[in-house]
């Protein structure tokens, strides 16, 4: 058998590989390890992408403020045009592969680009910026959010999410510390281009590792005909009139928001309220990691015998009474003991909220005859962005009721307080009305078990 054959045979297994049963063991954690690239870049370039054009290449703030404002809302657009179209197009390689498969490649070479711009005036950088990012961003968009779409399919009862999630959710939370922890090691050892090499090839390894875990359902002709023929208006439209959808998804936005307030006070409540250095934030942020990686199996076990719903309840008052804690210390090591319970909210939230997505994509299938991963994920993630909103809103509405005053050597003693009730009170107003549109979510169910029976449209619908 010659070479191209035996090619064309290996590149027909890939094509022609459908899921039927449960994934194994190896599938869902090759699965799951792609949400470690996916934090990893994201966490990088959250966090330093500011100060390295800022600091490093002498950009005007003001410029790349406006460059960042422009980057959430592509981003924020994009989920929704994305997700319909994944799902309106079935090919012979499945619905979501193709768009992982062809936006790996580009993905990573845009995050390498972001931290090596030729030398260029300023003008010239944000120009730059704007191009690579809107590259990285279409790009993000059309992997994440497919990787995110295929969760629900390959995992289909609320036992095989729990369980599916975990691993996943234990890769996303060490991308996330790397990507806060490992850049600075790198980019001061091999310099900002460097990194960003560096970062891209293990980003590219472990996507390339994950799509053994990819695969698909198959879907009959019916399901196939009707997820063609809806377009995005009526996507949206059908996507928020579904009244467990936007109980969930305002849920989702308050949490979410929640933890935006919460990470972006630490800094301040460090400084001004318990007396620590800038470095110190590290000790208050590592006990919510460390505390959130074991209790990730821990709410799994959880999700499995209680259900989304009863679930989410529980984890909006564990994380509400944990931020509370951040009314109490005086130190920095009082503040570190209550970021271990914050930790224990924070791997709640990253365990029941997609498996909980999964079971309100179930409900619409039963209605519609259609599997909408896509645009339900891609709404979800237009809702959330509004986090970010949140999050200064409130931050600089705190900052100016306590009398913070930018660059003052001093500042006075009400800022203390401002900043302890940021972090201490004002997530507990937040997640009181999550709680709410938890205690309004309609599927009360344990599980996602009907599923199993109606998986593409095996069952007879209007």
């Amino acid at each position: 058998m010659s070479d191209t054959a035996t090619g064309s045979g290996v590149l027909a297994r890939l094509r022609d590989r459908r899921l039927d049963g449960a994934p194994t063991r190896a599938q869902a954690v090759a699965y799951g390890a792609s949400a470690f690239p996916a934090n990893l870049m994201l966490q990088t370039f959250s966090a330093f992408v500011v100060f390295f054009y800022v600091d490093h290449l002498g950009v005007p703030a003001g410029w790349v403020a406006g460059a960042m404002v422009a980057h959430g809302i592509l981003n924020a657009v994009l989920n929704p045009v994305v997700g319909a179209a994944s799902d309106r197009r079935r090919t012979r390689w499945g619905r979501r592969v193709p768009w992982i498969v062809l936006g790996i490649v580009p993905l990573v070479v845009a995050f390498a680009l972001v931290w090596a711009p030729p030398a260029l005036p300023a003008a010239g950088l944000v120009v730059w910026f704007l191009l690579v990012v809107a590259v990285f961003d279409v790009a993000y968009v059309a992997v994440v959010l497919n990787v995110s779409a295929l969760f629900p399919e390959i995992f289909r009862t609320t036992a095989e999410r729990a369980r599916g999630n975990a691993p996943r959710q234990l890769f996303a939370l060490v991308g996330m510390i790397l990507g806060t922890a490992g850049a600075p090691l790198l980019y001061d050892a091999i310099g900002w281009a460097g990194m960003g090499v560096a970062l891209a090839v293990v980003c590219a390894a472990f996507f390339a590792w994950s799509l053994l875990g990819m695969v698909e359902r198959d879907a009959d002709d019916a399901v196939r005909a009707r997820e063609s023929a809806v377009g995005l208006r009526d996507q949206l439209r059908y996507t928020f009139a579904n009244r467990a959808f936007v109980t969930y998804v305002l849920g989702s936005l308050l949490l979410q928001s929640t933890t935006s307030v919460l990470l972006a006070g630490i800094p301040f409540y460090v400084k001004y309220t318990v007396g620590g250095t800038d470095a110190d934030a590290t000790l208050l942020l590592a006990p919510i990691f460390v505390a959130a990686i074991p209790a990730i199996w821990g709410w799994s076990w959880v999700v499995r015998r209680l259900g989304p719903r009863t679930t989410m309840l529980a984890v909006v008052a564990v994380y509400g009474l944990a931020t509370c804690l951040y009314l109490l210390p005086t130190t920095v090591l009082g503040g570190a003991a209550a970021g271990l319970a914050v930790g224990l909210g924070v791997a709640g939230l990253m365990q029941v909220l997609e498996v909980a997505l999964g079971q309100v994509i179930d409900d619409d299938e039963r209605r519609t005859g259609m599997r909408r991963e896509g645009m339900y994920f891609g709404a979800n993630g237009f809702v959330v962005r509004g986090s970010v909103v949140v999050q200064a809103v409130v931050v600089a509405g705190m900052l100016a009721a306590s009398g913070y005053v930018e660059g003052a050597a001093t500042q006075v003693p009400q800022v203390a307080t401002g900043m302890r009730l940021l972090i201490g009170g004002v997530p507990v107003v937040l997640a009181v009305l999550a709680f709410v549109c938890f205690w309004l979510y309609p599927l009360r169910t344990r599980g996602a078990e009907q599923a199993v029976d109606t998986v593409m449209g095996r069952e007879s619908r209007p």
